[in-house]
């Protein structure tokens, strides 16, 4: 019996156009696959930097949950700045001095540990010099902490995200926390905070 060359040869290619529809769809979904891990978790924490309970949230929540989630990439933390008073400005303004995100987040967290030991006063020379220092000792200069006390536009900036914050998310205290669109209203417990930011994944 003689094969007939042609339709062999027809075969041979449906095959390979076969296999080749195969490779691009099993790309696509490794492609999907990676759009879906590269999808952070984000939480938005809006507060005053001489506020207690942003302190105690920053303090209780987010440190304990650096090492798991925020070092792994898997959550992303926004701090957003809603300044209730002169010293939690000026404060906002040495946080904005910083370029470097790690030294930035450092500064955050010392000045939520250092609250009680800045934030609090009549004299805002005092306040300010007292910021200062904790800034000095996470790395900037006088130089520059100085430049932006006096920074208009660091200033302006600043409020405008006050006043951003305000409208959009209807701020009524401090801290308001989102996770993701959803606001989190629960207790600052690191269990229960865990329990709601697994949900998101």
């Amino acid at each position: 019996m003689i094969r007939n060359p042609i339709k062999k040869l027809y075969i041979k290619k449906f095959f390979l156009i076969l296999l080749f529809l195969l490779f691009i769809s099993c790309n696509q979904s490794k492609e999907n696959n990676n759009e879906n891990l590269n999808e952070k978790v984000i939480i938005k924490v809006f507060s005053s930097l001489t506020c207690p309970h942003c302190a105690n949230f920053h303090e209780e929540i987010i440190l304990k949950i650096k090492d798991d989630y925020l070092d792994t990439n898997l959550v992303k933390f926004e701090h957003h700045s809603f300044p209730l008073d002169l010293a939690a400005l000026n404060a906002e303004k040495i946080l904005n001095c910083f370029v470097d995100k790690e030294k930035k987040f450092n500064f955050l967290t010392q000045i939520y540990k250092k609250q009680k030991k800045w934030a609090f006063g009549s004299d805002i020379n005092i306040i300010n010099d007292s910021i200062k220092k904790i800034g000095g000792e996470i790395g900037l200069s006088y130089e520059s902490m100085e430049k932006c006390l006096t920074n208009k536009e660091i200033e302006d900036r600043i409020l405008d995200e006050r006043i951003s914050a305000q409208k959009n998310y209807k701020i009524s205290s401090t801290p308001t926390i989102y996770i993701n669109k959803k606001q989190y209203k629960g207790k600052h417990n690191y269990k229960l905070f865990k329990e709601e930011l697994d949900k998101s994944f």
